[in-house]
């Protein structure tokens, strides 16, 4: 399971790339991000063209992500500068259309690894179309952006219900690797980190970004993320054991615990 991290810390940074995280996640993307999460609980990052020139030389094994932003005037320009300042992957964010995925394939010109977010109710509606664009190299199911877009009241309800399976059936007949969402702890919280990595291998998911419940509160530390890093591969490598039954029974258990969550959302 590649694993992904969302930060611009130099330090940290060094930290994750000892540790064999996969990807630095540099985030870009700001156009309509307040508008969409403001006042809730997620990450409107500082993050800059710069910050990737800083992080790619520190990076040994780590490959460098870039969300860029979505579709607009000056797209040529911040794709371009993020690919020539060390960008691995790009990641395209909030597309609605065939036009802006075919655009942003274009742009990128197999410079870089072109990632896109499934983020949006139109562009799940249309992703027959979508999957037929030549040069999507990855594709990650964008869980918060997505559950508002279909006016759901917690992120993980869509891994409980069977419209995430009706989606990776889809990514997977194109044969293109994909990931979901993002995850904290194994062993934490109401709905932990473990029942929701299962149901990534149920899905045939191969990528994950770890969430700031994952760092732990306050200063990052080396042997606290080390540790549960080896537990999810462990959770990881033990699901992929597990008979078609127990996935099921995992599932079955997730959307029970999804829906009591987002019924006390409610309220």
């Amino acid at each position: 399971m590649k694993t992904m991290i969302l930060d611009n810390n130099i330090d940290n940074i060094r930290l994750y790339d000892q540790l064999g995280i996969d990807r630095i996640f540099v985030d870009l993307e700001i156009i309509g991000k307040v508008a969409r999460q403001g006042g809730m609980d997620t990450v409107i990052s500082d993050h800059s063209l710069d910050d990737i020139k800083k992080i790619k030389p520190l990076l040994s094994g780590t490959q460098l992500l870039v969300r860029v932003n979505p579709i607009h005037s000056n797209s040529v320009m911040e794709i371009t500068q993020s690919i020539e300042n060390g960008a691995d992957i790009v990641m395209l964010p909030m597309f609605k259309t065939v036009a802006e995925v075919a655009s942003f394939v274009r742009i990128v010109d197999k410079r870089a690894v072109a990632c896109i977010l499934l983020e949006t109710s139109e562009a799940l509606c249309r992703i027959d179309d979508i999957l037929e664009i030549e040069g999507i190299d990855e594709i990650h199911i964008g869980l918060n952006d997505l559950h508002l877009s279909l006016g759901l009241d917690f992120m993980f309800e869509l891994l409980g219900c069977d419209l995430i399976e009706f989606l990776t059936k889809k990514i997977r007949n194109k044969n293109i690797p994909f990931g979901i969402g993002g995850v904290g702890r194994m062993d934490h919280g109401m709905l932990n980190g473990r029942a929701i990595m299962i149901e990534h291998v149920r899905l045939g998911s191969s990528m994950v970004i770890l969430s700031r419940s994952f760092k732990g509160n306050g200063q990052v530390s080396i042997e606290d993320i080390q540790y549960e890093l080896l537990k999810l591969q462990q959770v990881v490598l033990n699901a992929m054991t597990l008979s078609d039954s127990l996935l099921l029974e995992n599932k079955s258990t997730l959307k029970k615990i999804t829906n009591q969550i987002a019924t006390k959302l409610r309220g």
